[in-house]
């Protein structure tokens, strides 16, 4: 068997501990696995390269999207343009796609139930201290249109998941002390910068370092990993010959439940 890609932290509040690797084990087995006869390598590492590949124009594929999404929303917003929205704002990707593992699986949408194209495209917009009280509320109204947009078209079906908040809750949210907090948090530090103001987002970024929350998320990812390791020991000890009960969180996670039982 070959892997393809990485595995990085996600948060999972059913987890002990919240920390996980994603992808899961059954996603990556689905997704991000090749498996060959042992005696014929060549063709294994073929097909390897052709996932990898195929992964990496799905990636391509959704941050073009993303890209396209903010450029749109920047162009409706009132004063919109990049020499003015740099002091009013940013926007950051996340999830699946900075870590150049988005793919195009179908799956329902949790909302609508509608099928999209896999990997959805996770943004966050931050207002700066200065914004106009009116942004944020234009700002919703944008990506929204986006969102909707996006995910009807039979075309396109692809889902926009965001979220529009001002500088001053990330000051709350780095106190790291809940769950919702602590995966603001995670989505901060993977995320990357796709529009606004470069300044306000190093401003975000060195949030998480002065209060040590850098620290705290890669000893999670240390414990998501650990706890891998034992889930894989587990499973391949079981008895039965599907895992059932309390085991099967080890599987996939409860988000995924729906998509894979």
């Amino acid at each position: 068997m070959r892997r393809v890609g990485r595995r990085y932290l996600r948060l999972d509040q059913n987890v002990e501990g919240y920390a996980r690797l994603s992808p899961s084990i059954l996603r990556e087995f689905l997704t991000y696995t090749v498996v060959g006869l042992a005696g014929e390598p060549t063709a294994l590492e073929t097909r390897t390269t052709a996932v990898a590949a195929h992964i990496a124009e799905v990636t391509a594929e959704k941050l073009r999207l993303a890209h396209h999404v903010v450029e749109a929303v920047a162009a409706r917003v009132s004063g919109g343009g990049g020499g003015e929205d740099e002091g009013r704002f940013f926007v950051l990707l996340a999830g699946d796609i900075v870590y150049g593992m988005a793919h195009d699986v179908p799956r329902p949408e949790r909302s609508t139930g509608r099928m999209v194209r896999g990997s959805d495209v996770d943004l966050v917009v931050v207002l700066g201290d200065g914004a106009p009280e009116n942004l944020a509320q234009e700002l919703d109204d944008a990506v929204y249109q986006q969102k909707y947009r996006h995910l009807i078209n039979p075309a396109v079906r692809e889902e926009i998941d965001y979220i529009v908040k001002p500088f001053a809750r990330l000051r709350e949210q780095v106190e790291f002390d809940d769950f919702k907090k602590m995966v603001a948090c995670k989505i901060l530090q993977e995320g990357v910068l796709l529009y606004g103001s470069a300044r306000l987002f190093a401003q975000a970024k060195f949030l998480l370092d002065e209060r040590g929350v850098t620290e705290q998320l890669d000893a999670l990812k240390a414990s998501a990993a650990r706890a891998r390791e034992l889930a894989e020991v587990q499973l391949l000890s079981l008895s039965q010959d599907w895992p059932a009960g309390d085991d099967l969180y080890l599987f996939y996670t409860s988000e995924e439940s729906d998509d894979f039982e």
